[in-house]
């Protein structure tokens, strides 16, 4: 077994793509001509969107849209970095909401959350030390 990728269901597929590489600075690697599935350049994982009236096909009894969920869902995106400040302050100031300041952790990482105009929960943080 190997971890694929991750696909997250989203109102506009482009708008998600675009905020990603605004905010952390991640490349568009495929954007299908439909618009309705895109992946991220995140090495050997993919980060992928897919609209969700593609989720509703997948889907029948439906699916929850973090875009409208008031709380964010119940996982996250984490993206390591090693200026974690820095990382936030820019995806601040591409539009994403801060839930969590920068703070150092017991664990010795700095560990910082925000969510992005999708709804998407994404934690930065430096790497952990083994």
């Amino acid at each position: 077994m190997k971890f694929g990728y991750t696909i997250v269901y989203v109102p506009d597929v482009a708008a998600s793509l675009a905020f990603f590489e605004s905010a952390f600075g991640l490349r568009q690697r495929f954007l299908h001509e439909s618009g309705t599935y895109g992946e991220l350049d995140t090495g050997d994982t993919a980060l992928a969107f897919a609209a969700h009236a593609l989720g509703d096909l997948n889907f029948p009894g439906g699916h929850v849209a973090a875009h409208d969920s008031v709380r964010p869902l119940g996982f996250e995106i984490a993206l390591v970095t090693q200026d974690v400040a820095a990382a936030h302050a820019r995806a601040l100031a591409a539009g994403a909401k801060e839930l969590a300041a920068p703070a150092h952790k017991p664990w010795g990482q700095v560990v910082s959350y925000v969510r992005c105009p999708d709804g998407v929960l994404v934690e930065l943080c430096t790497p952990i030390s083994a």
